[in-house]
């Protein structure tokens, strides 16, 4: 019988032992439901693509002086020259020569904001937002003017939950409006809204959505009165950001595209725009010094034949 050899320990086969394996490694870190992120409110949904393709465009001389007297009050003064559009008929602009001066004081407290603005054309604009308590702010912005039908006031009633935002509007007019937006999750929001005006015998309701993260924000705004807003805004860098949108409102069928930028240098913003009625536009915010800005403003709308330039002076905080 032959005999059994152990085979030696230098030709034995091993096979070396599986390392400990990290199941966590590849997983996603869980989400937390009851701990989301609280959502900027409806009405501010488009905020970054508004900042870059609606920056404050104007025509003709703008001089801005704010004086602050001291730590919570402050006096402004305003000078703007340029033509202004009068209704007309014809397809061609017409413009004439104006001039206003703007007289406007600010009271600024942590917990208390008022501004007031009076003109000499004699319009009288006035806003407030006040802290009731830590999540309950109550807004308001009132115009008086001497037009028949023009003056208008209303009252807003923002609360701020954990996760969610709602806002109760009242104005003039028997106007009623309501809105809700809440965070499902980290990135994602989604809100509603609905509106009466009695004095027109008109009502509606909306729906928005919105998605962000630290590089890009895309918003979708759809809405019974025949609105459709889509806004798609990409952080490039620090200093660059990309926008676009789209407009549609399905009961007039006008539709409108637009592309923009912002670059932010060291002491100045460019803002950019271009949309499908084949208006372009551009607006530059230029910091001489400290307190003291340099503004340029222009815009062409090739259809229309209509060119605006405009360029002011800003100074003082």
């Amino acid at each position: 019988m032959a005999t059994l050899i152990p085979p030696s320990p230098a030709t034995a086969t091993t096979h070396p032992a599986a390392g400990p394996t990290n199941p966590t490694a590849t997983e996603q870190p869980k989400v937390d439901y009851l701990n989301l992120p609280c959502p900027i409110p409806y009405e501010e949904i488009h905020r970054e693509a508004l900042m870059s393709l609606k920056p404050e465009l104007f025509e003709g001389l703008r001089f801005d002086f704010t004086k602050g007297l001291n730590q919570k009050f402050s006096l402004s003064h305003s000078v703007m020259m340029g033509p202004t559009e009068v209704p007309s008929q014809s397809t061609e602009t017409i413009k004439i020569p104006t001039a206003n001066y703007e007289f406007g004081a600010n009271f600024i407290d942590p917990k208390l904001m008022l501004f007031g603005r009076v003109m000499t054309d004699g319009r009288l604009n006035a806003r407030l937002k006040c802290d009731l308590t830590e999540n309950l702010t109550l807004k308001g912005n009132a115009q008086l003017t001497n037009e028949q039908h023009m003056s208008h006031g209303m009252f807003n009633f923002d609360y701020k939950g954990s996760d969610y935002r709602t806002q109760f509007q009242l104005g003039n007019g028997a106007l009623f409006g309501a809105s809700y937006i809440q965070s499902v999750s980290p990135h994602l929001s989604l809100g509603g809204e609905v509106f009466w005006a009695g004095q027109h015998r008109k009502s509606g309701i909306g729906y928005a959505a919105r998605y962000n993260t630290d590089k890009m924000v895309t918003t979708g705004q759809v809405a019974s009165t025949g609105m459709v807003a889509l806004s798609y805004v990409q952080k490039v860098s620090e200093k660059v950001s990309l926008a676009s949108d789209f407009m549609y409102n399905y009961m007039s069928r006008d539709v409108t595209a637009s592309f923009g930028y912002d670059y932010i240098l060291r002491q100045c913003r460019l803002r950019g725009k271009i949309d499908s009625n084949g208006v372009v536009a551009a607006f530059l915010e230029e910091r001489f010094n400290m307190g003291l800005n340099f503004l340029l403003s222009a815009e062409i709308d090739h259809k229309k034949k209509d060119y605006k330039f405009g360029f002011g002076l800003t100074v003082g905080e």
